[in-house]
């Protein structure tokens, strides 16, 4: 009945953080969702690397114009001798026939850093600004302001444009002119000679509509991020949450329509994680199912066993009100003390079998030292040993002989077999066991002297409630299931139990022997 589960667990010693990624579906949602943030963010160091050339590019053509434009003004309208003056209506002149009040401003400053000249004069624009709130009709004028009105932020800037300017460097950047918004500025000094006679400023205002392309030219990109977005959303609904739904509603079939196992082949087939759960959750169900189906078989042939010893005992109370003869009598009362006894044997070794899964799973494997068991339990069996019992005999290597399992059970194993063995020897016979170790692979015999097995019985034996005792044995004294408890134990603990026969020179059954494997001890 016992069903042995591999589970797959991390391997101890190792955060997970070392380990490296293997979910197949984990790989899968990661590179969905880095998908439309890549997007996003490709588009966004393109349109900023575009911005960013399409400014610099936007300053360095001022540049170049401005210092046309300067030099020009430097040579054309620059008086005096030897303190050189800039005279302003030849450089507005100049101005006029270089500037581009169409898409640019220039703007010609003195060495107080005053407006001389300005091209959207030429193109008779005035300047643009909210007035303060109007006064009420009767109210009360507004308090006078003392000192200079306070300039705004864009005057502030160019102002620091300008000084820069008059010290004889050339200044360039973007800033803020009220209300056309963000503006492209270069200020380059009118020199002559060493002489700083004033400042040409020339801007473009069309930042603005760039960066508003620019952000025009975004949007392709957001909209791309949000359909991947969405893609890998329908994706990831369609091959987590649909398929996790459907498994639900499998297991919630098993556990309420009765039914024994599931089946999703199409899941099943699928080579992620969820495949891997939908091979193990038909796994288990099968599982579950054959151990079902192994209760019922024992069920069975627990009641089958149960009514043979039942039968003999009621034919034999029945009989014994009807015998007179002492002799008939006595005989009857030792068949039903017979009975009492298979019975008593019966019910102990059915429910140690029944207890036996519940005993493996509670008791974890644990390391210990195989050849001091058998050690203890040949010295048992030596002290309790009478008059014409076989000998149990114990041959094993030197030191310790370290196995991974559960010492209680194995112990019982050996304790089935060893008394097996000994119902089948002939009286001052012996039952020697054999502990060896190869390759890792660790191996006890326990042979005997008796009749040995029939070749077609060597796999029948293991099976529950068979018996086969040699003649002369006290009828009702094994359950069968000594060597069936025996072989379940040692497949849970992952090892193998067969049985052979001994064979002598002339080709003769000379006594059975019995190999219990068990499997080598994981490396720590």
């Amino acid at each position: 009945m016992a069903s042995a589960t591999d589970t797959a667990k991390p391997e101890p010693g190792r955060r997970w953080w070392a380990r490296p990624p293997a979910s197949r579906l984990g790989r899968l949602i990661l590179a969905l969702n880095l998908l439309g943030l890549a997007v996003l963010i490709a588009g966004a160091l393109v349109l900023n690397e575009l911005r960013r050339g399409l400014v610099e590019a936007r300053i360095d053509s001022l540049t170049t114009q401005g210092e046309l434009m300067a030099s020009l003004i430097d040579q054309a309208a620059t008086v005096g001798e030897p303190v050189p003056a800039l005279e302003a209506a030849r450089a507005s002149e100049i101005l006029q026939l270089l500037a581009n009040p169409g898409v640019q401003r220039a703007r010609l400053f003195d060495r107080q850093g005053q407006v001389i000249a300005d091209s959207d004069w030429i193109a008779n624009r005035v300047e643009e600004g909210i007035l303060p709130p109007a006064r009420p009709r009767g109210g009360p004028a507004p308090p006078a302001t003392s000192g200079k009105p306070r300039a705004s932020p864009g005057q502030t800037a160019l102002r620091a444009e300008i000084a820069g300017a008059l010290e004889g460097r050339r200044v360039a950047g973007v800033r803020r002119a009220d209300p056309a918004g963000r503006v492209v500025s270069v200020s380059f000094p009118i020199r002559h000679v060493q002489a700083v006679l004033g400042v040409l400023t020339v801007e473009a205002g069309d930042v603005d509509s760039i960066i508003a392309r620019q952000r025009a030219a975004l949007v392709p990109f957001i909209l791309l991020s949000i359909g991947v977005t969405l893609l890998s959303s329908a994706l990831l609904t369609r091959l987590v949450a649909l398929p996790v739904r459907r498994l639900a509603r499998a297991a919630d079939r098993v556990r309420l329509s009765r039914v024994r196992s599931i089946s999703l082949p199409d899941l099943a087939r699928r080579g992620d994680e969820l495949g891997d759960l939908t091979r193990s959750l038909e796994a288990m169900t099968d599982a579950q199912s054959e151990r079902m189906g192994a209760i019922e078989r024992f069920a069975a042939d627990v009641a089958h066993e149960i009514r043979n010893p039942l039968t003999s005992l009621r034919s034999a109370v029945e009989t014994l009100d009807l015998v007179s003869d002492p002799d008939a009598r006595a005989r009857l009362q030792g068949v039903i003390q017979q009975d009492v006894q298979r019975m008593d044997r019966l019910v102990t070794d059915i429910s140690n079998a029944s207890r036996l899964d519940a005993e493996l799973s509670r008791e974890a494997p644990q390391t210990f030292d195989l050849g001091r068991l058998l050690d203890e339990l040949a010295g048992a069996y030596g002290d309790a040993r009478r008059e014409g019992d076989p000998e149990v005999l114990l041959s094993r290597p030197e030191g310790e002989t370290p196995v991974l399992g559960r010492e209680g059970p194995l112990g019982q194993v050996f304790r089935n077999l060893i008394e097996n063995a000994r119902s089948f020897s002939p009286p001052g016979g012996s039952v020697r066991l054999f502990l060896t170790r190869e390759a890792g692979i660790t191996e006890v015999r326990i042979e005997d002297d008796g009749p040995g097995i029939p070749p077609e019985n060597l796999e029948t034996v293991f099976e529950r409630f068979y018996t086969s005792r040699p003649r002369g044995s006290a009828f009702g004294g094994n359950s069968g299931l000594g060597l069936s408890i025996a072989r379940q134990i040692v497949e849970a603990q992952g090892g193998t139990l067969r049985a052979e026969n001994r064979v002598g020179e002339a080709g003769e059954r000379t006594g059975a022997c019995f190999r219990v494997h068990l499997p080598p001890r994981p490396a720590s």
